[in-house]
């Protein structure tokens, strides 16, 4: 049985800038009061001058500000705010956050903490797609494992292949190796960076699909099981594994193409009983064979 998600009235939005300003203007349209916070950079910023209210919580920087579970929650209680907004970043992503709201009896408005834990894990994520009949990219997960294991699954999965960190996202921890020699040291760089980054070396490889379409299929999930999906787009022009530009339409896609995907997007989001945006990434090779390209991401709408 699902829960009820109750009716608010105010909103916390735990962002800044763009992002912030973006959904308080449709909060506003909603009739719903806005709670803006910010840090001493942030005090003039266009965020805090639209919402109703804006809190200061710190002059910075922002591991002691935006993704300061603590001082959101604290701010959350102090001005009655009744759901939290994350935006997309910071703290968007984190199941400490959405289960640190539903403790404080706060909204999430976001996946469920279990969701999140799930789906923020490549190889995991990956598991549970397989599952329900999507295909996904051809490889394998690398825990704890010796030189020599490492370079036999390698050899298994067939060069070139991508290294990636199992955990978070942004590009880092990804590595392109073109051939066994170059191997090894790719991969003591991609634990190194995905531990700095993530506090986790676990790496998943991949067969590398060379010059591929990165589309993206926007999903939405209410309370109640239904699922849509909202179009797609091209996010193929990229530096460093980081989208530059995003297209809409995807200039390649046909229509049933683009209803195939669209379906295959709606049956991940329906098995895992999703709620709210996401995003699930496809990598279309030149044959338009499409592939499951990683985790679910979660991306607020405005």
């Amino acid at each position: 049985m699902k829960d009820t998600i109750k009716n608010f009235r105010s909103v916390l939005i735990a962002n800044r800038g763009e992002i912030a300003a973006r959904i308080i203007r449709t909060a506003k349209l909603c009739n719903l009061e806005t709670i803006a916070i910010y840090t001493l950079a942030d005090k003039n910023a266009l965020h805090t001058k639209l919402a109703d209210r804006a809190i200061y919580i710190g002059p910075g920087p922002v591991a002691n500000s935006y993704l300061s579970i603590e001082k959101i929650i604290e701010v959350a209680l102090s001005t009655g705010a009744e759901a939290i907004h994350p935006g997309y970043g910071f703290l968007s992503e984190n199941p400490d956050f959405s289960k640190s709201c539903q403790k404080n009896n706060i909204i999430f408005i976001g996946p469920r903490p279990e969701i999140i834990s799930k789906m923020g894990n490549k190889a995991e994520a990956k598991t549970i797609v397989s599952a329900v009949g999507v295909s996904c990219i051809p490889g394998t997960s690398l825990t704890n494992q010796d030189d020599q294991s490492a370079h036999e699954h390698a050899s298994k999965v067939g060069y070139p292949l991508m290294i990636k960190a199992a955990m978070g996202g942004g590009g880092k921890g990804m590595r392109l190796v073109n051939k066994p020699e170059e191997f090894a040291n790719a991969l003591n760089l991609a634990k190194s960076e995905s531990l700095n980054a993530f506090g986790s070396d676990e790496i998943i490889l991949e067969r590398a699909i060379l010059s591929p379409r990165h589309v993206e299929i926007q999903i939405f999930g209410d309370n109640h099981g239904n699922v849509i999906h909202l179009g797609e787009r091209d996010c193929s022009v990229q530096r460093r594994h980081q989208k530059v530009i995003e297209e809409a339409p995807c200039p390649t896609l046909t229509a049933n193409l683009r209803s195939k995907m669209g379906r295959a997007a709606i049956k991940i989001a329906k098995s895992l009983d999703y709620c709210g945006a996401g995003t699930i990434e496809f990598l279309l090779d030149n044959n338009k064979n499409y592939e499951l390209k990683r985790d679910w991401r979660d991306k607020k709408n405005k």
